[in-house]
């Protein structure tokens, strides 16, 4: 990639464990903010979305690192238990720090679905030191239960959030999501995909690639990181 660093990474977990991970830092003109993007659960750090995300940053001066929770990089398809996926976002947060070092000022956390909602909930427990964060497809309720909200947590948030959310999602219904926003404490943004499911892909019929989509989510995200932290 033109003007970007690229190193692949091996992030040690503990117990002598590790995962893998791909570190993107611009050659020249480097921002000081960092961000670490997570994937999905049914996914993992190579799947276009989350590519397509991480040098979008990169290509702008973000230095981004996108990794594998352990079950993804042992080829297995049922996620880790909730404190192997903690203890790995925060082996993830620990080696960037480390590798940057002094070059970074301000962190984001970044996750696609369960990446998404882990880091949120350990940044209400106060286990993840970010500066903000960004949401894609917040998974908000369970498919076949629209009241059955992931929610409390969010509440208690008090940094920045950024929320993409698509109008056809089955695991986030607009309706719900707005009286959630509504009773958020933290300053937060929301940028709709019109026609998006979960994965943000529309309907043949709209005529939009995915690409074009998944520029418009990088897009977003770089006005909101140039904005003031409120």
């Amino acid at each position: 990639m033109k003007g970007v660093f690229r190193k692949n990474t091996i992030i040690p977990t503990g117990n002598d464990e590790h995962t893998s991970g791909i570190l993107l830092v611009p050659e020249e003109g480097s921002r000081r903010i960092a961000v670490i993007v997570a994937h999905g659960a049914g996914n993992d750090m190579n799947t276009p979305l989350i590519v397509s995300f991480s040098e979008g940053l990169a290509k702008a001066g973000y230095p981004t690192l996108r990794f594998n929770f352990l079950y993804k990089d042992r080829g297995k398809k049922a996620p880790d238990r909730q404190e192997t996926l903690v203890q790995t976002w925060q082996s993830a947060y620990r080696f960037a720090a480390d590798t940057l070092g002094t070059d970074v000022d301000s962190w984001v956390a970044a996750g696609k679905s369960m990446g998404g909602r882990v880091a949120s909930e350990m940044v209400s427990d106060g286990l993840l030191p970010v500066d903000r964060l960004i949401l894609l497809g917040y998974p908000l309720h369970p498919s076949d239960n629209k009241e059955k909200l992931r929610d409390a947590h969010l509440r208690k948030i008090e940094i920045p959030m950024l929320f993409f959310a698509g109008t056809r999602d089955p695991l986030c219904n607009m309706e719900k999501l707005d009286g959630v926003l509504k009773q958020l404490r933290a300053p937060w943004d929301l940028r709709i995909i019109e026609g998006g499911d979960h994965s943000f892909h529309v309907p043949r019929g709209a005529r939009i690639q995915d690409e074009e989509i998944f520029g418009q989510i990088t897009a977003k995200t770089l006005e909101w990181l140039a904005s003031p932290v409120s």
